[in-house]
């Protein structure tokens, strides 16, 4: 008779795991952001007679402020970063440049391009966003949310 052996554990998930896992979460606290950017900016403009830009500034802030809670918290909860000041003012910061990415390009939609419809500027919201997620994921990685220095 064959006595069994004990399996191995695993004491680290391999990276591509934890990329996948932060990639994800990331995506849904981006999708939650998307949500409120497109929702807010959509009201604003159809209730509230806001401009197209305005329309997308006011949203975006309150996304950015949803979302640097569930990062820090959910997403990059395991990256050694200790939610300091300097760490806050750097999110802020980078989410300026991305929502900077967002208003040039449905300014550009509604301005140059003079696509004033509802389909146009949702398209152009959402290319925004893309363009400005993308950014926003590579400039949490690489500034923000950063392991701990050993």
């Amino acid at each position: 008779m064959q006595r069994s052996r004990p399996a191995k554990t695993v004491e680290i998930a391999p990276q591509y795991r934890t990329f996948l896992r932060e990639l994800l979460s990331f995506g849904f606290v981006g999708f939650v952001g998307t949500v409120i950017t497109i929702g807010g900016a959509n009201l604003m403009r159809a209730w509230l007679g806001g401009s197209p830009v305005t329309s997308v500034v006011i949203p975006t802030v309150a996304s950015t402020l949803v979302s640097y809670l569930a990062n820090r918290y959910w997403t990059f909860r395991d990256s050694g970063s200790d939610g300091s000041g300097r760490e806050v003012v750097v999110f802020f910061g980078l989410n300026g440049i991305g929502m900077g990415i967002q208003v040039l390009i449905t300014g550009f939609t509604y301005y140059t391009l003079g696509l004033h419809g509802g389909i146009s500027y949702n398209i152009g919201l959402l290319v925004g966003l893309a363009l400005g997620s993308a950014f926003r994921y590579w400039s949490y990685k690489k500034w923000i949310f950063t392991p701990a220095p050993a």
